[in-house]
């Protein structure tokens, strides 16, 4: 084996730039692997975004692959062994479509529908779809009408434009401790330069749910200026369901809706969906056969006889949503039992999704270094700044005062952390 030096690093493309230099959906997924094994029984994993294992739910995952592997039609072998055409499983689309125009009234056909390998790598093509570098020469950006928005968006931009604009939200005070992010649509300045307007419902990491009237606002806005609204819907209705307040879903051709099979239990099987009209679902269809042939299987076979049957959205209603909402309940509960009561401390409205939205008011220090005493004390939570990019920050310290922490582990973890967190909080305010 020769033994000279490395030579220079090799130079990289903007695309790799872009993609391998630091980023918080990097750290992130770290933090979940160095828990999940060196940190075993050590560290306290309150940060990451991987649901909870709900037992009720475990049972039908179980049931459900054995009755592919019992299928005389050798259903388990082609999921196996044969490639999906890139859009995704026919037979899953049409459930999905079929589902959708049972539930909303909607008219789509399975054209409508695209499965991705996930809902990140939904987010990678659509973004960058309208966004960057444009074929005529101009330059696009994603208008994110509020922040905090999921940190995983963050980085995926694959052209040396910056790909997002964001804006700051109003903050409305809610009694002693609990706050609430709204759009400022008079700042939102939506003009020429926007590709399309972008947000999730509920949010990623403040458990925001835009009411039904900002959505609309934002419907009329995106359409007046031709440029589509997305909303990602990963934790949203009609499923996963762990969306905790009153909201009617909404669709037209000016929109694009992002779902996911992850936050039903099965983050492992990869199985994103993306509704839209039929020109942009070529588009997804083209990106998946070119970055990556086809999809996973797995998931559309598991979960479409659900979809056709409608039993998603009872589970999504009746085991799905009560689980979170009993644990949000739980978690805020620790929060006021832990956390010191002579600091100004708030929680974002719990309103869907598996995440308390901690705002410190006057911290003595960065959120980072928050995080970094809390994880020397054995507890991972997420700082916050990273989740406030294609914003300019500076002269605002709630970017700098705010961390995302998980309540999916067992409720043993959680109830530990939180006295973790209760601790390390005083410390840093003494």
């Amino acid at each position: 084996m020769s033994n000279m030096a490395h030579p220079d690093p090799w130079p990289k493309s903007i695309f790799a730039r872009n993609l391998t230099e630091e980023a918080g959906i990097t750290e992130l997924m770290d933090d979940l692997g160095e828990a999940l094994t060196l940190g075993r029984g050590k560290i306290r994993m309150m940060g990451g975004g991987n649901p909870a294992h709900i037992p009720a739910m475990e049972v039908i995952w179980r049931e459900r692959m054995r009755e592919l592997l019992d299928d005389p039609s050798g259903e388990f072998d082609r999921v196996l062994a044969d490639y999906d055409p890139p859009a995704g499983s026919p037979a899953f689309r049409a459930a999905v479509a079929d589902f959708l125009n049972r539930e909303y009234g909607w008219k789509l056909t399975l054209a409508n529908v695209a499965v991705t390998n996930g809902g990140q790598s939904a987010f990678f093509f659509l973004l960058n779809r309208f966004a960057g570098a444009m074929a005529d020469g101009s330059e696009k950006r994603i208008l994110l009408p509020l922040v905090p928005e999921y940190i995983g968006y963050g980085d995926q931009g694959v052209s040396a434009t910056a790909l997002f604009d964001s804006r700051r939200p109003e903050i409305e005070l809610i009694g002693e401790r609990s706050f609430k992010y709204h759009i400022d649509f008079g700042k939102l300045a939506v003009d020429e330069s926007h590709g399309a307007i972008a947000v999730s419902r509920p949010t990623n990491p403040s458990s925001n749910v835009l009411t039904d009237d900002e959505i609309s606002r934002l419907r009329r806005i995106a359409s007046d200026r031709g440029i589509p609204l997305i909303i990602d819907n990963a934790y949203g209705q009609p499923f996963p369901g762990v969306i905790l307040t009153e909201t009617r879903p909404v669709w037209d051709e000016n929109m694009i809706l992002t779902m996911s099979l992850s936050k039903l239990g099965l983050p492992g099987t990869r199985t994103g969906i993306v509704v839209a009209r039929e020109d942009l679902i070529s588009d997804i269809r083209s990106m998946t056969a070119i970055v990556g042939l086809a999809n996973n299987n797995l998931g559309q076979a598991l979960a479409r006889p659900l979809i056709e049957s409608g039993r998603i959205r009872s589970l999504a209603d009746e085991v799905v949503r009560p689980y979170y909402r009993h644990r949000a309940e739980r978690a805020l509960a620790l929060a006021h039992e832990h956390l010191p009561p002579d600091v100004p401390w708030r929680i974002h409205q719990s309103e869907g999704a598996f995440f308390l939205w901690f705002w410190f008011q006057d911290l003595p220090v960065s959120c980072r270094e928050l995080y970094r005493r809390l994880k020397d004390s054995g507890l991972l939570i997420v700082p916050g700044k990273a989740f406030f990019f294609g914003l300019d920050t500076k002269g605002w310290p709630h970017a700098e005062q705010c961390i995302r922490v998980s309540f999916t582990q067992p409720e043993e973890v959680v109830a530990d952390g939180f006295k973790i967190l209760g601790r390390v909080v005083a410390e840093v305010y003494r």
